[in-house]
């Protein structure tokens, strides 16, 4: 049975949250301000993110950023190409190509890879040029729902989307997201548009060369694509073919408990920041 005490305390917190707005001072009335849209914007990502589960996004700010690029650059014509595609109606071949050149251990992480990050923390430290570190849930998170800008917040908020999809959307919504709002051109959105334009067929037919030359182009979709065939990306082409023809195909239907248990046990997020804070020192 509650103390007399506790509940006096209780009730005089429950009376601060309902004092009028007049009756307040500057600092209670500047700490509500913060409270309240702080509230408001933990709500609405989970709400954004909750909705995003069902329906495709129908914009993305890199979409909205690209096009007032086209529209400020003479020599850069408005171009916008975007198709949805369920899952199932993209080639095995794709997924498995993603899978080996951007994030192998995707079916494995619980958003994030703490090999790579620490890998790409300590060149970053060393000025050496920098690795990437990003899964593709977290390319897909900020793909999403953040603009792409070079802001040390950004990288917090896109840790904290990160999570939210891996708990809330599972690896083949994650999957499917990224596939349909990643940016495979200047203006060609999605593995649907990108299969259409480059190809000539749609994303359930696309081969495994075809789908190892789309995965290239992800890293830097304006700079590489697979109508022009320089030295690097032909090489990157073959690596990815290799390990695609190597490794056999992915199949990301598969439940985790079922996966290799090699690496089950990924570490979390959590811990590569204090591994960070340490100076990138291990015990």
């Amino acid at each position: 049975m509650a103390s007399p005490k506790k509940n006096k305390k209780s009730s005089s917190k429950g009376k601060k949250l309902l004092t009028p707005w007049s009756s307040l001072n500057f600092l209670q009335r500047a700490w509500r301000v913060v409270w309240v849209c702080g509230l408001t914007i933990w709500l609405y990502t989970f709400f954004i993110v909750f909705l995003y589960k069902f329906i495709n996004p129908p914009l993305t700010p890199l979409m909205v950023q690209r096009f007032f690029q086209q529209m400020k650059e003479p020599d850069r014509s408005i171009h916008f190409e975007r198709d949805y595609v369920k899952l199932e109606d993209i080639s095995p071949n794709l997924i498995t190509a993603v899978i080996y050149s951007e994030d192998g251990l995707f079916q494995y992480h619980h958003g994030f890879d703490v090999k790579q990050l620490k890998l790409s923390y300590l060149e970053n430290k060393q000025g050496k040029r920098t690795r990437g570190g990003s899964t593709i849930s977290m390319q897909t998170a900020k793909n999403a729902f953040l603009p792409h800008k070079r802001i040390v917040i950004r990288k917090a908020v896109e840790a904290y989307f990160t999570q939210l999809i891996e708990w809330m959307w599972g690896k083949q919504r994650i999957m499917e997201v990224y596939l349909n709002i990643i940016e495979f051109g200047d203006g060609i959105y999605g593995c649907e548009a990108a299969a259409q334009h480059y190809f000539g067929h749609s994303a359930a037919e696309l081969s495994k060369r075809e789908a190892a030359q789309l995965a290239v182009c992800l890293p830097n979709p304006l700079k590489f694509n697979p109508e022009k065939h320089g030295n690097y990306f032909t090489r990157q082409t073959s690596v990815v073919l290799g390990r695609m023809n190597s490794w056999g195909k992915v199949d990301i239907y598969k439940p985790r408990e079922q996966l290799s248990k090699k690496y089950q046990n990924q570490e979390g997020l959590g811990k590569f920041i204090i591994w960070a804070i340490r100076g990138g020192k291990d015990k």
